[in-house]
């Protein structure tokens, strides 16, 4: 591996836990290898580790140092022939080579590992209902909306929705419930010309009911936790370990959050009384999670949805704060987080599919 490449899986222990996310990002890999200036091996984090943090503590604000795996797994140079019989049996999908002196010279891959993720297990979810929320106007998107429904709106060339249902059904759900409104029909006949490797049930709304309301239209009876998600977003994650992060959580409700990382492209002024200034500081940024409109709903709390009532889960969410009931959150990175609600992140949504 060439320096250049090696620099994107190794950084410093003093990354602060957003730095590292993105790095984590951009090498693609699920992992980053933290080393001290002389490229000495220090520790490891992945995007697992930063994940549990996140749901444990919920603080973004830390040094990455205080995440890490000081113990990472590791061969030195004169045993690297052996790397993928040991990497292998302890379990891991990277693996650095040092040499006597600790530095990392290569780091070596499992040649099935993709992009950082698990590969899909079809146990857990293959009973789970998935509902699509196919309703919308998209008018975000207009003038392409004025001709095809939003979720028919091709990235690449396939369409949103179809990418969509395609993902679930990699990690084995096959039972699919549409909520559909404007051009529905449309919907239905792309559905059901196109070789289909999974059964959509259409819920069609006669007027708009927002991102919850439809669900209360399903007439048949679900009987586990099940998905909802927006038909504009694609969510590059273990769909498994989101559903067994809402099972073990005790969550009546779990909201997918992406990291989101705001610039301010000017300089700030701090200032006191009297108009003085205190500091300035240069184009800061700030970092929140965001709801991506994805969640997994527990099957009683369709009976606290209004019936023939415009009514998002933005709402349902609030009343069941206000219940004191528990709400959780699945953070995934910024990168895994793909929305083409509006045209500059349907380009940025594209540019990202076409490098798979």
């Amino acid at each position: 591996m060439k320096k250049t490449e090696l620099n994107l899986y190794i950084g410093s222990p003093e990354l602060s836990l957003v730095a590292t996310m993105q790095r984590i990002d951009d090498n693609g890999h699920g992992i980053l290898f933290l080393a001290d200036k002389e490229n000495r091996l220090i520790g490891s984090v992945t995007d697992g580790d930063i994940r549990r943090w996140l749901i444990k503590t919920a603080k973004l604000d830390v040094c990455i140092s205080e995440i890490m795996n000081t113990s990472p797994k590791f061969l030195t140079e004169r045993d690297a022939e052996n790397a993928a019989e040991y990497m292998d049996q302890v379990g891991v999908t990277a693996l650095p080579i040092l040499n006597e002196s600790n530095k990392i010279l290569d780091i070596i891959f499992e040649s099935h590992h993709q992009t950082g993720k698990n590969s899909p297990s079809k146990s857990l979810l293959k009973d789970v209902s998935v509902v699509v929320m196919a309703g919308g106007k998209g008018t975000r998107l207009y003038p392409y909306t004025k001709i095809l429904p939003k979720p028919l709106i091709p990235i690449g060339d396939i369409p949103i929705m179809e990418r969509i249902l395609d993902r679930f059904f990699k990690f084995g759900v096959k039972n699919f419930f549409a909520t559909v409104n404007y051009k529905k029909n449309m919907i239905i006949s792309y559905f059901s010309d196109i070789e289909s490797k999974y059964k959509i049930k259409y819920v069609e709304e006669n007027k708009p009911l927002g991102t919850a309301g439809s669900i209360k239209l399903i007439n048949e009876k679900i009987k586990k936790p099940f998905i909802v998600t927006n038909c504009d977003i694609l969510i590059e994650a273990d769909y498994n370990d989101i559903y067994k992060y809402h099972m073990d959580s005790g969550n009546k409700l779990t909201i997918v959050g992406a990291l989101k990382n705001v610039v301010i492209p000017y300089g700030v002024l701090h200032t006191k009384e009297n108009g003085s200034v205190i500091s300035m500081e240069e184009k800061p940024s700030f970092s929140n999670f965001i709801n991506t409109g994805m969640y997994i709903l527990n099957p009683e709390l369709i009976e606290q949805i209004p019936e023939d009532t415009f009514f998002h889960m933005t709402d349902l969410a609030e009343k069941l704060l206000q219940n004191g009931e528990r709400v959780g959150m699945y953070p995934v990175s910024e990168d895994s987080f793909l929305d083409m609600g509006e045209f500059a992140e349907m380009q940025r949504m594209e540019e990202k599919l076409k490098k798979k």
